[in-house]
């Protein structure tokens, strides 16, 4: 079942790979990137049907004209810039702690028969993590979520290693352990 439930996700993109070529270019690429203003026309056109579309256009032009006067940094050059600093810093910080927090590891001490359950669980909380995140981020803000996300992924992570050292004894172990397991990974979706 694995074999055909991991080939179902390739169904996706062979329906894009497909259909891709049936689709119109983007305006603003074709205006923006091309400088062609027909084929702009022409995509507008094909993606909002007949009708007078030069506001749109008007549009593109400003955000052109604006991405024209920002100037691009090399990544040497972000680094040396002084203003972009401390952004960089944050940045590095929450990257390596993403690296470091475990959740790639945390499926591995259990027996086979738990793990397709585990991981389909992991990937439903994945789900309801994303959209908690989403309605969770404009009422608390990031930084809320970044110190409560790890402040809870550490409480997790301690009883999961307990749990985990306490499961040979105890037969129900196992399913305390696959619900810290979805809990970490709820707060790991919600805070990082």
């Amino acid at each position: 079942l694995w074999p055909w439930l991991l080939a179902s996700s390739g169904l996706s993109a062979l329906v894009q790979l497909v259909t891709l070529p049936f689709f119109p270019d983007s305006p603003s690429y074709l205006l923006i990137q091309k400088g062609n203003e027909e084929a702009c026309r022409k995509a507008i056109r094909k993606l909002w049907g007949e009708g007078d579309h030069q506001a749109e256009i008007d549009d593109i032009m400003k955000e052109k004209g604006a991405m024209a006067s920002t100037k691009t940094l090399r990544v040497l050059e972000v680094i040396k810039e002084r203003s972009l600093r401390w952004q960089l810093y944050i940045l590095v910080t929450v990257m390596t702690t993403l690296q470091l927090c475990g959740i790639n590891a945390v499926e591995s001490k259990f027996e086979e028969y738990l793990i397709p359950y585990v991981s389909l669980g992991v990937g439903l909380c994945e789900c309801l993590s994303s959209i908690l995140c989403s309605t969770l981020i404009d009422r608390f803000g990031r930084k809320v979520l970044l110190w409560g996300g790890y402040t809870l992924m550490c409480s997790v992570l301690a009883l999961l290693t307990m749990t985990l050292s306490l499961q040979h004894r105890y037969f129900w172990m196992h399913y305390f352990s696959v619900i810290l397991i979805f809990l970490f990974v709820v707060f790991y979706g919600i805070g990082p």
